[in-house]
């Protein structure tokens, strides 16, 4: 069995390779998504210029339970809704080295079908 510790170092590991492949520009920010253990975090970030245009999360919007998949969709809303009103329509999703699944799918889904385009 692999330890905490050792599954955040991979976890980490991919998510380097996987940004030496992707940028947020101005144009196409980046989406990054970082998941913890009891919260879900989401940010809209212009690499070009080291910017945060939007973020949420499960702690921000008071949710009492936020590692589930229902806090996952309700926090991909609130960053769309919040990313929609900064004029951003187009994103680059960056699942952070995490697995395309669960609370990570869900996030990106409600993203989706609140506006942003990925």
């Amino acid at each position: 069995m692999i330890a905490k510790t050792e599954r955040n170092l991979i976890r980490q590991r991919v998510h380097t390779r996987i940004r030496e492949k992707l940028a947020g520009t101005t144009e196409r920010p980046r989406l990054n998504v970082y998941r913890s253990l009891n919260h879900i975090y989401a940010q809209v970030i212009d690499d070009s210029n080291g910017v945060t245009l939007a973020s949420a999360s499960t702690m921000a919007a008071k949710i009492k339970t936020g590692g589930n998949v229902a806090a996952a969709k309700e926090v991909g809303k609130q960053v769309a809704e919040l990313a929609l009103a900064k004029g951003v329509k187009k994103v680059v999703f960056d699942r952070g080295g995490y697995l395309y699944h669960g609370r990570i799918k869900a996030l990106a889904d409600a993203a989706r079908e609140a506006g942003l385009e990925f």
